[in-house]
């Protein structure tokens, strides 16, 4: 049987994106083992968190891979040195290693992930001709020039062109990726919705990543106030560090927007129910575009042509001054800046279906 390795360590919207493809191949693929090198607090977008069942059994709760090999890079680096540390690297490759995969594709292209590809132990292992850092292809067996502009499609002529030799005449076929449904966080989002008060809701990020990426609060709370007028309150999602900018959408919304922190298995669920979201090039935005959920997409520094929103009804807005740059700048992009909260308005009403929506 085909054993196939999988490594994209993170962040959300980078798994995101290689989330179609993986689900391509499981779909050209099925009897194949599936194997994923993720970090651990990515990887309840393979698997519901606490799945119990068989390690390599599929179900809703865990829909793509069979096996899921979670590391924690940050948290090794930091205690490199220490027993634990050590013997916890040692079991995480010696179960890798263990499976005996026949083939490991990197999708991530930097030194870290081509390290993981090569622990494997796989027989072959592909990557990009051009990858992110350019010793990682050092890794590689098979080397493939990127094909496509969105990284989507450059993760797609990847698998394909790595997986051609196991395809037996077949071609992959681009499809919707398929997200874990996890019943504890489908259950938290119906009794959140209800203790709101929700008839409908829209979501937003005012977060993303670096300064550079990220529309003033205060336009999106403009943004809440005007969809309230559609009987959509609107929920601004925060994570770990970003409460403060929540706080600023919050308390420019007019009472219209609500912050919500929640787990990614309950992002999950309540992105799934949303009318519509908006935001920069962040993760959420990506989660919300392969949930099929219309979104507003607020570029600046980075190309909406390479990672903006795919596979949904979008509305894109990059200003012609956006210079792209991967600098991680603080200060918010000049472009991006003259957006206005009126342009942004007017595309959710168009997705929203018009101003009776």
């Amino acid at each position: 049987m085909l054993k196939i390795l999988i490594v994209r360590l993170g962040a959300l919207g980078d798994i995101l994106h290689a989330l179609p493809v993986v689900t391509a191949i499981r779909a050209a693929l099925p009897d194949a083992t599936l194997g994923w090198v993720v970090e651990e607090n990515w990887s309840q977008l393979l698997t519901a968190p606490g799945f119990k069942d068989a390690p390599e059994m599929l179900s809703p709760q865990k829909p793509l891979v069979n096996l899921i090999h979670t590391v924690n890079t940050r948290r090794w680096r930091r205690h490199v040195f220490e027993h634990e540390t050590l013997k916890e690297i040692r079991g995480n490759l010696s179960r890798l290693r263990e499976v005996h995969y026949d083939v490991a594709i990197d999708f991530q292209g930097n030194i870290k992930s081509a390290v993981s590809a090569r622990a494997s132990g796989a027989r072959e292992i592909a990557g990009f001709m051009n990858p992110r850092e350019a010793s990682a292809r050092f890794f590689y067996q098979h080397k493939y020039s990127r094909s496509g502009e969105h990284v989507i499609e450059q993760n797609f002529a990847l698998a394909s062109q790595a997986l051609q030799p196991y395809l037996k005449g077949q071609t992959l076929k681009l499809l919707a990726p398929q997200l874990p449904c996890d019943p504890a966080a489908e259950a938290w989002a119906t009794a959140e919705i209800k203790r709101l008060g929700l008839a409908s809701y829209a979501m937003v990020t005012q977060g993303a990543g670096w300064g550079g990426k990220q529309w003033p609060p205060q336009r999106f709370g403009a943004l809440a106030r005007a969809l309230a007028a559609h009987n959509l309150k609107t929920l601004v999602n925060t994570g770990p560090g970003e409460e403060h900018l929540a706080n600023k959408v919050v308390e420019s919304s007019s009472g219209s927007a609500i912050p919500v922190q929640c787990t990614i298995a309950q992002l999950i669920a309540m992105i799934r129910r949303a009318r519509i979201f908006a935001g920069g090039d962040t993760g959420p935005l990506h989660l919300a575009a392969a949930l099929g959920v219309p979104v507003v997409a607020i570029f600046g520094p980075t190309d909406p042509a390479r990672t903006g929103p795919f596979g949904t009804q979008a509305v894109v807005f990059r200003h012609p001054e956006s210079q792209t740059t991967f600098s991680h700048y603080r200060e918010p992009d000049a472009g991006m800046l003259k957006i206005t909260a009126d342009e942004v308005i007017a595309a959710a009403r168009h997705l929203l279906g018009g101003a009776h929506a």
